[in-house]
């Protein structure tokens, strides 16, 4: 695990606020930045503790259990079929999935690792897609096909994989706002790869300030980064979101965007070129932003109204390079004057 001090851009947002040493009369914030699960984090909380180690335990614990990277972990046992037991983390992160999967109708869905992979956005590369190798997939993809019982997870066939990486970032950035919240810490704001937990205020005693990036045509993330507008969290819950206009690559001269319908089993390029989301937890907000990308926007209000407390904001594109904002009321309101 890397630890270092300095600003984390991520993209699709960025984290705003004052620097890291408050002024005269405002409480002390701290700041923990470094690099863990192949991404970022940055951790702003009030206080001069020092909560790093608390921090690395729950990153380990997490780990243990959600990694796949990890050969280890519990969720690479239950892809490989090991007579393995699930923890309370895995448990929670499948049961939302699988409830955010029932509502959807199946366009979020865990289990289309596989799919994933035939794409080459996920451990493997393939270099030929054919629609007969999408069909064969499809057999072994489909979240009514695997299922919790006590704490072992049962497969219909042995060839379903699990791939968490849509909610478990949006899972780990809470796990470390719930760490800290024990502690006594009510003001916070916890980024992990782009999806963010946060409580309270920021240094200032103000709402925290999210910058949600303008869409541009950038696969390498190298242009500079225009804001669309301005997202004010207070309270408690969560941020995330997901876009296709920087997640791409180019085959045979056609752009294949890094959203898989598990439904057709090939890559969606819906209207939808962007989605953020706030939720009362980022696990939530995290899954619910994948899922808006999959769907489109005529569903997008009726999927949201299934959950409490979660607003949204759509960048959409107008099919002739231009594009316009949808968002919910309840988020028109945390948008900053």
């Amino acid at each position: 695990m890397k630890r270092w001090l300095g600003l984390v851009a991520v993209p699709g947002m960025i984290v705003l606020g004052a620097a890291f040493f408050s002024c005269r009369k405002a409480p002390a914030y701290t700041v923990l930045q470094g690099e863990i699960f192949h991404t970022y984090y940055h951790i702003k909380y009030k206080g001069g503790a020092d909560h790093s180690q608390r921090v690395d335990s729950v990153f380990t614990a997490f780990n243990h259990s959600l990694n796949p990277f990890d050969s280890t972990s519990i969720i690479a046992g239950v892809n490989r079929n090991l007579p393995v037991r699930t923890d309370s983390m895995f448990r929670r992160v499948f049961r939302r999935a699988q409830e955010i999967a029932a509502i959807s109708g199946g366009s979020y869905d865990i289990t289309c690792s596989p799919l994933i992979n035939a794409w080459g956005f996920g451990f493997e590369h393939k270099e030929d897609v054919s629609a007969q190798l999408i069909d064969s997939i499809k057999a072994f993809v489909g979240y009514r096909k695997v299922r919790l019982e006590g704490e072992t997870v049962v497969k219909d066939d042995p060839r379903i994989t699990l791939n968490t990486s849509s909610i478990a970032k949006g899972y780990a950035s809470d796990l470390v706002g719930e760490a800290l919240a024990a502690h006594g810490i009510g003001d916070y704001m916890v980024e992990i790869g782009g999806e963010v937990a946060f409580n309270g205020l920021n240094p200032q005693g103000k709402p925290w300030r999210i910058g949600v990036s303008k869409p541009q045509d950038d696969s390498l993330g190298l242009a500079m980064q225009e804001f669309e507008l301005i997202v004010e969290l207070s309270g408690k819950g969560g941020l995330a979101t997901s876009g296709n206009y920087r997640n791409f690559y180019v085959r045979d001269g056609k752009k294949y965007a890094h959203t898989i319908d598990p439904l057709s089993g090939y890559p969606v390029q819906t209207d939808v070129l962007s989605a953020t989301v706030v939720a009362p937890d980022c696990m939530t907000a995290d899954a619910l932003a994948t899922t808006f990308m999959v769907v489109g926007s005529e569903q997008v209000a009726a999927i949201a109204a299934e959950f409490s407390g979660v607003d949204y904001m759509l960048i959409l594109s107008d099919g002739d390079g231009s594009y316009k904002t949808v968002m919910s009321e309840g988020f028109r309101k945390r948008v900053a004057k």
